[in-house]
């Protein structure tokens, strides 16, 4: 069962690599068409033969692309039709009106829009319309009056739909087309600004550029065309047209780099990265190279808007520095240079907040001397926090009420406090797990094709981890229990907590024997220090440490000669295994350093049973031993490949690295804890610190504690991510660093190791519940009948001249271009249109 699993995770990995990295595919496949660019293509006519598309490719792929449901766009990750697909699909069935094609289809869509509209317009309006969708949408709408196309809207949503007309004339009076205040600018919006928004031909067309496009929108290019005939705009509409063959994106030309990357990310995210080591390397070193980031405060930022280059140079930094490469900050911190470009993306707060996510998840990685990234960070939690805080704000929209859920998490947990298993998990089960950057009307989207095989991979690829760590789990309870570790009578049974952590922290399911060398030392190590802070008496303590340090059970009865046979056949094992493979026995190092934490807890009982106040530094220096992180990871790291040398399992030996593992946990659990040692009357460095500064209270000593956590932790990840700081292979530094990353999980806001329930959900998650990734979902049902609610084009409290500026619109049969005043869509005569105005 087991290999056949296996078998179809590997054809299914195959199969992405051939069809999504293999050298010979187009990058732009990896992007999802723009069904509402790819209408405004459509609708261009011939120069030649005004009566036939210019783009018949286009018209072909609208005629082929409608969903089954009978809207054009994407689905979400829950397999549901996002806001986007709203004017999309209105733009497509205008297309198709515009030449008399596809009938059939038009009324499906119609149908979609009938059924569906109050549940996608519900969800974006509970949380503020966003600008794009209030310039969009209701241009949309009226062109669709306008070209005999009677867009029906129940009347419960009235108001809602003509609030967002009102928010558009808002919009139209507050900006002009091109400021410095507004992004994207409203110029980019062209297609959709009203007939009778006049301005100057040329002051639009001075705004084209270079490759001849409007903001490389491919509809506001079409839009400029159809109204001006310029041939720079013809000439871009072509050479698209020509490359995407299969509908066109949203932007062009796309920065094929940043492809790249938003496909290595979205293998990462989705716990996908092991299956392409070889692939994510190549694409990486590929980005590194041509970005010149040897010579990064000086290189080009290409023609990407302002916040694709930011989410681009937030993003490639976060890759290239977690791979191991050097780059510098420089290369994404460049808008804190310039308070014009922060006070922009304070302005354009719902465009942005993709790119300033990445540019907070990029400041997760600060190193020693990272100056730039703690103002980066500081920039950007205010601005996230804002986003959270003022989604119902006119003045700062959310563009997708799902992306709250996403800013949240990253807000509230720490990334050092995130274990890979579950974070691979919640983006399976996001909803807009698809989305990569934000465009001018909607995200930027994986394909559907490529998004479902992925999403498939994952899936099968987790649930695959998920049943290996359950029988894992189960075996290692059996062993817990064989050598009476699961029933001492006093202290935690943390038999499934030990296991969760070091599974849930890596995502490698072939080191099994890692896990369980790990979670076995866990086990022992959460008995034998209850024993020593509970359980044992001053004088049993003193025996199974003489014990240890002998390494003989004599004279050792009850608990004692539990705990020290337990520990004794787990050394013996390990030893076992590495002789077997490298011929040396590594029974004394292992020993050694069983008895260094051995003694390290006896050290510490003789402490508190006295009530004796050791001197803070010197506190640290034992409690960094007995917190025993280094006996969790050095042992392992026996088994990795490359493994470590032997020596490096002496005490004197332990590299920095090892050290700083060391301390972390330490300080994570003090800070934690204080209070409950305290009680208890215990002492830890937080305790210590006040007692020596008695001019501070415990908060002054918590921050200090903090300070010195906060500097240890970029230490550590710069000497875990980078080489040249000791002799380990990588496996061995990233095995330091996820070890870190889980005391943090445990110490993160409470101590969730000392808790009976708050970790239980998270290990249901890991190990037992099936993933939830959504499949499409059944959509409102549409009765088919041919009742019709009152046609809506305005239900609002508006002044008497906008009143009169739709009902002109909705007379005429003919859309005048706002720039030109030509008309460039000629259709018959439209229906009476019914309005309502209160």
């Amino acid at each position: 069962m087991e290999f056949s699993k296996s078998f179809n995770i590997q054809a299914l990995v195959k199969t992405i690599k051939e069809e999504l990295l293999s050298d010979n595919n187009d990058p732009y496949s990896f992007i999802a068409p723009s069904a509402y660019d790819t209408a405004w293509l459509a609708m261009v006519p011939d120069m030649s033969e005004p009566c036939q598309p210019m783009f018949k490719n286009c018209l072909d792929w609208v005629l082929s692309n409608q969903n089954v449901e009978g809207f054009w766009g994407e689905y979400d990750g829950h397999g549901m039709p996002t806001i986007e697909c709203l004017p999309a699909t209105i733009a497509c069935m205008i297309a198709l009106k515009r030449w008399n094609a596809g009938e059939t289809i038009i009324d499906k869509g119609m149908a979609f829009i009938e059924a569906n509209a109050e549940k996608l317009i519900g969800e974006i309006y509970d949380s503020n319309c966003p600008r794009w969708f209030a310039i969009v949408f209701p241009a949309m709408v009226e062109m669709a009056q306008i070209n005999g196309l009677e867009i029906i809207f129940p009347d419960r949503i009235k108001r809602v739909v003509m609030s967002m007309f009102y928010k558009r004339e808002q919009i139209l009076e507050r900006e002009e087309l091109v400021d410095r205040y507004h992004y994207p600018p409203l110029l980019s919006y062209l297609e959709a600004l009203p007939a009778l928004y006049n301005f100057d031909q040329e002051d639009a067309l001075k705004h084209l550029h270079a490759d001849g496009s409007l903001f490389q929108s491919p509809s506001a290019t079409a839009s400029a065309f159809m109204a001006t005939g310029n041939k720079d705009c013809l000439n871009y509409l072509q050479t698209l047209a020509q490359k995407c063959t299969h509908g066109v994106p949203q932007t062009y030309p796309m920065d094929e780099e940043l492809l790249k990357l938003c496909m290595v990310n979205q293998l990462q995210r989705l716990g996908l990265a092991e299956h392409f080591n070889q692939e994510i390397e190549e694409l990486l070193q590929q980005v590194y190279r041509y970005m010149n980031y040897m010579n990064q405060e000086s290189w080009p930022k290409g023609t990407n808007s302002m916040a694709t280059q930011l989410y681009k140079d937030s993003l490639a930094f976060c890759l290239l520095r977690t791979h191991g490469f050097r780059v510098s900050p420089c290369m994404f911190c460049w808008f804190l240079l310039e308070e014009e470009v922060q006070d922009q993306i304070e302005s354009n707060h719902e465009y942005f907040s993709g790119a300033v996510l990445n540019v907070y998840r990029a400041t997760d990685l600060m190193f020693p001397g990272d100056h730039e990234l703690e103002e980066a960070r500081s920039f950007s939690r205010k601005l996230l926090e804002k986003t959270i805080s003022m989604g119902n704000n006119d003045q700062h929209p959310v563009p997708f009420p799902s992306f709250h859920s996403v800013i949240k998490h990253e807000l509230r947990f720490p990334w050092m406090a995130r274990l890979d298993h579950l974070e691979h998990r919640m983006w399976m089960e996001e909803k807009n797990s698809s989305g990569l950057w934000m465009g001018k009307t909607s995200f930027h989207r994986l394909s559907c094709l490529h998004n479902d095989k992925l999403k498939q991979l994952a899936v099968k690829n987790y649930e695959f981890r998920r049943t290996t760590y359950k029988s894992e789990l189960e075996e290692l309870t059996r062993w817990s229990k064989s050598w009476g570790l699961s029933d001492m009578g006093f202290g935690r049974e943390k038999t499934a907590y030990c296991y969760f952590a070091v599974a849930a922290s890596t995502s490698l399911p072939q080191d099994s024997e890692i896990r369980m060398m790990v979670a076995k030392s866990a086990i022992v190590i959460t008995v034998a220090d209850d024993f020593y802070d509970v359980e044992g008496s001053l004088d049993d303590l003193e025996k199974i440490t003489d014990a240890v340090q002998r390494w003989d059970a004599k004279g050792l009865s009850g608990h004692s000669k539990t705990i020290f046979d337990a520990l004794d056949s787990l050394v013996n094992e390990l030893a076992r295994k590495y002789f077997r493979q490298h011929g040396t026995d590594i029974t004394n190092s292992l020993r050694d350093i069983w008895s260094e934490t051995f003694a390290s807890w006896f050290t510490e009982a003789k402490w508190s049973k006295s009530g004796f106040l050791p001197a803070a530094e010197e506190y640290l220096e034992t409690g960094m031993t007995s917190i025993a992180s280094h006996t969790l990871v050095l042992p392992a790291s026996c088994f990795l490949s490359p493994s470590i040398p032997d020596y490096k399992l002496n005490p004197a030996q332990y590299e920095s690295i090892t050290r700083l593992l060391m301390v972390i946990p330490r300080l994570l659990n003090d800070i934690q804890g204080y209070k409950k040692e305290q009680k208890e009357g215990k002492t830890n460095f937080v305790l210590l610190h006040s007692k020596e500064n008695p001019e501070a209270d415990i908060e002054d000593s918590i921050a200090y504690a903090r300070e010195i956590l906060d500097r240890k932790k970029k230490e550590l990840l710069e000497h875990a991510l980078m080489d040249g700081f000791n002799d380990f292979s990588k496996p061995c530094r990233h095995l330091h660093l996820s070890c870190v990353k889980v005391f943090h999980m445990f110490f993160d806001s409470s101590n969730r190791y000392d808790s009976n329930t708050e970790m239980l959900q998270d290990i249901q998650k890991a190990f037992y519940i099936p993933v939830e990734v959504g499949a499409p979902k059944p959509l409102l049902p549409h009765s088919g009948s041919k009742q019709r609610y009152p046609t809506v084009v305005a239900s609002y409290h508006f002044d008497q001249r906008y009143k009169n500026r739709i009902i002109r619109l909705a007379a005429n049969s003919v859309v005048s271009h706002p720039i030109s005043g030509n008309p460039y869509m000629k259709m018959p005569m439209a229906p009476k249109l019914k309005f309502c105005f209160m």
